[in-house]
């Protein structure tokens, strides 16, 4: 759980028991997420997406790998901070907030608009504006790897 109305800008801390020094922004993310069951196999940095066939108020509680949709998907809600290997798992979804690896399609840039899936399944990549579906967030960082650090802004 995290608590945004927290505002604490140091960026080290000592720990009062242990004594060691503590990496505040790490400790005090200020990612908002949310505890969530899989509706099938999900890697860790994936955009997820509400799952519109579980029955009833279970289809805001599962999620799946976001489809891809050409103007943008409007029911992807989060990013995935872990896997879950097999449907029924349940896994931690950033809803908003830093996201240090989300999975993108290639050149996306720092400062560039990120859309929900529009050309493969599960990856950010720059919004357009012709995309239907409210822009995801925005990259932090350039794309290397395959996955881009984001600031989630869609709750």
């Amino acid at each position: 759980m995290s608590y945004s109305g927290l505002q604490y800008n140091e960026t080290t801390g000592i720990d009062a028991v242990t004594g060691a020094v503590v990496d505040i922004p790490s400790a005090l993310d200020r990612t908002i997420k949310r505890r969530l069951i899989a509706g099938a196999a999900i890697a860790a940095g994936d955009v997820v997406a509400l799952d519109v066939t579980a029955a009833g108020s279970a289809s805001v509680l599962t999620v799946t790998q976001a489809a891809a949709v050409a103007t943008g998907n409007p029911l992807a809600i989060g990013v995935a901070l872990e896997a879950a290997a097999a449907a029924g798992d349940e896994i931690s979804v950033a809803v908003q907030g830093y996201v240090a690896a989300v999975n993108c399609d290639a050149g996306v840039s720092a400062g560039d608009p990120l859309a929900a899936p529009r050309n493969v399944a599960g990856q950010v990549m720059v919004g357009l504006a012709a995309d239907l579906s409210p822009w995801f967030g925005v990259a932090l960082k350039d794309e290397a790897g395959g996955v881009v650090e984001a600031y989630l802004y869609r709750k």
